[in-house]
């Protein structure tokens, strides 16, 4: 699997560099969100602008993001998503638990919101 990581203070960007996110990637994913979670990572943004094709194993390694993180009350965050991909996840009916946004920026944005709420509900 061909990936870059930028772990910042608040989130860490995961950069997929494949066109297929399919039963050949999607476990090395796993366990890297796995992994990433397991050293303190609580806010993940995956970045799939060069993902052109999803699949079920694709699918799943995405839930597994969403929940592990979901669990520690952090944020999964999927950024350019391909239309393929899009209407896999609409089929599947998982565009309502998912967080997919446009651009990884609006991303980094919705982490800092999703920290913003946390700290609020805190106090």
């Amino acid at each position: 699997m061909k990936y870059t990581i930028d772990k910042q203070e608040k989130y860490t960007l995961i950069r997929l560099h494949e066109e297929k996110l399919d039963s050949a990637v999607a476990p090395q994913l796993k366990s890297e969100m796995v992994t990433l979670h397991a050293e303190g990572v609580r806010n993940i943004i995956l970045d799939l602008s060069e993902v052109k094709y999803t699949d079920s194993s694709g699918l799943s390694a995405l839930l597994v993001g969403n929940r592990i993180l979901q669990e520690e009350d952090g944020i999964f965050v999927l950024a350019n998503l391909s239309d393929h991909t899009m209407k896999l996840i609409k089929i599947s009916q998982l565009d309502s638990v998912l967080t997919i946004l446009p651009t990884v920026e609006e991303g980094v944005d919705a982490v800092f919101m999703h920290e913003i709420e946390k700290d609020m509900k805190k106090e």
